[in-house]
């Protein structure tokens, strides 16, 4: 088992465990309870040091002004406004000093005890990003997530979402496809290796393409149900938006095409064109045919970029010290059923 820190070495440093990286934009209001949340719940323990990165890509520089006034703790990146989340959580990425990152949503609140229970499975050395048990923040005893699954068909979902919490509170650390994109934990020298999220994906999507480059690398992911957080479904953006729902629609192909090993692609492509005319025939009966239409052709003009991302899953996979692992299955009827049942929450990305 790992040793998380070297505590002498870290004070000789200045060097925190962990970096809290809270990519905002324009999300005072949701900063405010963010924060202070962290704040409250922090560990006294001086080797569980912590530090907080906000990076506000935000329209204008209240956030700046206000986090200066009431958190004046926290470090502060500041880009130009509209970057996305890939590059504004990699910008934080890149400032963070831990040797341990968790990427957490301005909507996000975590609980007492986060830190130590999702920093304990990096005692595995094999592990590289750690999932919470998130839960509805409107409705505690709900799961938002469990980490992410991903099927052959080219389906990422949220594991455990909708369920009861008492169905995933005595579940064992165990592995998972992806870690969820609204609050887990990673290793920074890991994360920084892979270049972080990919800013082609600019929002959604885009925690299930590191948890699939993770894997092409040999790392493990796992769930925690230990570590709690409260997310705020879909309180930073309405995901009824058509640009939204074209952008996912490009991204849901950028991932499958991207990620799959060949030697899965003669199952999952019949698959995944099944799905496509599923999605396309309740789209167009529910008049909402068009975003999805133009995200599709929008992937098209990705396809001179796949053969670049494809060497580079291949080259993760050549480096890898453990041979890559993609646990993945046919999926459920039941799950894609669900997520056109309730289109408003469910096509988020799967962990944000």
């Amino acid at each position: 088992m790992e040793q998380l820190a070297d505590p002498e070495e870290d004070r000789t440093l200045n060097r925190p465990l962990c970096s809290i990286v809270v990519p905002t934009y324009h999300g005072r209001r949701l900063l405010e309870f963010s924060l202070a949340a962290v704040f409250r719940h922090l560990p006294d323990d001086p080797a569980l040091a912590c530090e907080v990165v906000v990076v506000d890509n935000g329209p204008d520089d209240s956030t700046g002004e206000w986090l200066a006034l009431a958190h004046p703790q926290v470090r502060v990146v500041r880009l130009p406004p509209g970057q996305g989340f890939c590059r504004a959580a990699n910008a934080g990425i890149r400032a963070a000093r831990g040797r341990f990152v968790q990427v957490l949503n301005d909507d996000a609140e975590v609980t007492p005890g986060w830190i130590e229970a999702g920093l304990a499975p990096f005692r595995d050395s094999r592990v590289a990003a750690v999932s919470p048990l998130v839960l509805v923040r409107s409705r505690p005893d709900r799961v938002d997530s469990a980490g992410d699954d991903y099927s052959l068909a080219g389906w990422p979902s949220k594991r455990g979402h909708g369920q009861d919490v008492a169905r995933w509170a005595d579940r064992p650390v165990e592995d998972v496809m992806s870690p969820s994109g609204s609050a887990s934990f990673y290793r920074a020298d890991v994360l920084k290796t892979l270049g972080g999220f990919d800013p082609a994906f600019v929002s959604y999507y885009e925690d299930v393409d590191l948890g699939f480059k993770l894997r092409w690398a040999g790392w493990r992911t796992v769930f925690t149900p230990h570590c709690r957080v409260l997310h705020e479904v879909s309180a930073t953006a309405d995901h009824r938006d058509p640009k939204l729902q074209r952008l996912m629609a490009r991204n849901a192909e950028l991932v499958f095409w991207s990620n799959l090993p060949a030697r899965k692609l003669a199952l999952a492509v019949p698959a995944h064109l099944a799905l496509l005319a599923v999605q396309a025939a309740w789209r167009l009966a529910r008049l909402r045919f068009v975003p999805f239409y133009l995200g599709k052709i929008d992937a098209l003009r990705e396809l001179p970029t796949l053969p670049a991302r494809r060497r580079l899953r291949a080259d993760l996979a050549r480096r890898a010290t453990a041979a890559p692992h993609f646990p993945m299955g046919l999926g459920s009827v039941e799950k894609v059923v669900d997520h056109l049942r309730r289109p408003r929450e469910a096509s988020a990305r799967p962990g944000g």
